[in-house]
């Protein structure tokens, strides 16, 4: 057994409870305590960067229950089987150690059915095994759905020649508008900022469409920003070339105005790109990458929307093409809100679903 101290860390109106030390040996099932709640690592799940997640399943002490069902507040996030994810994260400077306070705090404001809820975090101080020096790792603890994503079932499914039902298609666009909904209807309202497939959790139910769940708030910040110089459009250029993915980038993110008030609508056009996705399983604009001499930015500007033109993954009704297109519209200011998506895409559901 690890010998345990705590530490507090304060920053950003929040507080982390961390440990002193840290398991040996994750991928030979090592043990990971995450403030008072044991878990066993079973495998690990993915990486990326500087993160990796880990399935683990809680060792609950007392037979009489708790654990971390004592600490959650909504029961629906405990896990039957007492499996639950890990998200771990290496931090190399204080600026990534910010980076993961801020995605902490961040997350702490959402209460969604269709936003991955983070059920409990630890920060903790490490040394580093060279020199001596201290580091901070952090472990974020979520529901696990072992389905995947949305871009993991979309790879699988082209694989096959499957793609989704126009039902399966407007029932899963339809959980991720009401997650937006709920983000954007904050005070200050709050953007996702890196809505994609790759951030979209699905999960398999027999007789029932696919469940949607958003994911991952590194990147979610609040909406509204005034810009009025051209240094501050060269910085949020510069922020969101390092934070949205490119392929479902807005335009004015590519090329802001020096007087601009961006705003929630941002996240509108990735919804968009990400509803093309669903159906046809990549960003409308990717074929640009494609091209000799394309240019991604280019097309994003200009909103050149590329659709398949022949096989059965043209069968999709053309409503859905002009719904894609009405969100892709490069100036924001003429953007639809999540509202007006939800009211048109519940009249479509009624059209196309049984």
């Amino acid at each position: 057994m690890i010998r345990l101290r705590k530490e507090r860390l304060h920053s950003m109106g929040c507080s982390f409870s961390g440990l002193d030390a840290l398991y040996d040996a994750v991928n030979g099932g090592g043990d990971v305590w995450i403030n008072e709640n044991r878990f066993r690592v079973v495998r690990q799940l993915g990486e990326g960067g500087f993160a990796f997640v880990f399935l683990v399943k809680e060792i609950v002490a007392d037979a009489s229950g708790g654990g971390l069902a004592k600490k959650v507040k909504d029961p629906s996030h405990i896990s039957v089987d007492g499996t639950y994810a890990v998200k771990k994260v290496l931090i190399q400077n204080k600026e990534q150690l910010e980076l993961v306070r801020e995605e902490i705090r961040v997350s702490s404001l959402f209460n969604h059915p269709n936003l991955l809820p983070l059920l409990d975090h630890a920060i903790i101080s490490v040394k580093d095994g060279q020199g001596g020096a201290r580091k901070h790792e952090a472990f974020l603890l979520f529901p696990v759905h072992l389905d995947g994503t949305l871009l993991d079932n979309s790879t699988s499914m082209k694989a096959k020649k499957e793609s989704f039902s126009t039902a399966d298609v407007l029932h899963i666009f339809r959980q991720l508008c009401d997650g937006l909904k709920h983000m954007h209807s904050l005070e200050p309202p709050y953007a996702h900022n890196d809505v994609k497939p790759g951030n979209v959790l699905l999960t398999r139910r027999t007789g029932q469409p696919p469940l949607a769940i958003l994911m991952d708030f590194g990147s979610a910040r609040p909406s509204r920003k005034q810009i009025r110089s051209r240094q501050e459009a060269l910085q949020l250029q510069e922020w969101t070339s390092e934070h949205c993915s490119a392929p479902f980038r807005a335009p004015e993110l590519w090329d802001c105005p020096s007087h601009a008030d961006i705003d929630e609508r941002t996240d509108i056009w990735s919804l968009g790109c990400t509803l093309y996705a669903i159906m046809y399983g990549m960003s409308p604009f990717e074929y640009a990458l494609g091209e000799s001499g394309g240019s991604l930015q280019l097309a994003i500007v200009n909103a050149q929307i590329k659709w398949p033109n022949a096989g059965p993954k043209a069968s999709y009704p053309e409503a859905l093409h002009q719904f894609v297109t009405w969100m892709l519209q490069p100036q924001a200011a003429v953007r639809p809100r999540i509202g007006d998506i939800i009211i048109h895409v519940d009249k479509l559901i009624a059209k196309f679903t049984k």
